[in-house]
């Protein structure tokens, strides 16, 4: 009589690897290699100017408002061309200048599969994995895969210095 192991994975009555269990393995590594695949590139996101991790000289880190809660510094407006964007990836936001003087900042994380957009272009947020667009002043798609809008995040402007609300 044959013992069954009850998930089809392990090894067959004669120690010889199952066709289920193979198949079972294949398919954990096709699955990892997609969510590789969608982890983004690690292009600089800049348009118009910026080194490739710099982030305009702003130190980048976590700053008190003076109320209580906290804010995050990004960059300097600087670093945002009118007309372009910048992706702060670290902080997973993408700021957009529209008009000048017009600041407007999203999710960095692609609605359509979770990918890190990766750079900002005529006009347009883009993704590198599977080549959505989204609007600079809106953030809404302007061309899939992606159907859902970027998520708008607050930020603030003064003394010349962007912040993430």
């Amino acid at each position: 009589m044959t013992e069954e192991t009850g998930t089809g994975t392990g090894p067959g009555p004669d120690g010889a690897a199952t066709r289920r269990g193979l198949l079972a393995g294949a398919g954990v590594v096709a699955a990892a290699g997609l969510l590789a695949a969608c982890g983004g590139s690690d292009d600089s996101g800049d348009a118009g100017g910026g080194d490739a991790g710099g982030d305009g000289g702003s130190g980048g880190g976590p700053s008190s408002d003076g109320g209580g809660g906290s804010a995050t510094a990004l960059g300097a407006v600087s670093a945002v061309p009118v007309g372009g964007g910048k992706v702060f990836k670290d902080r997973k936001i993408v700021v957009t200048q529209p008009a000048k003087g017009e600041f407007k900042a999203f999710s960095a994380v692609c609605t359509h599969r979770g990918c890190s957009v990766g750079s900002v272009a005529g006009g347009l947020i883009e993704c590198p994995c599977h080549g959505s667009k989204f609007k600079i002043a809106d953030g809404s798609v302007a061309s899939g895969p992606a159907e859902e809008p970027l998520p708008a995040r607050k930020v603030t402007v003064q003394n010349g210095q962007i912040t993430l609300a």
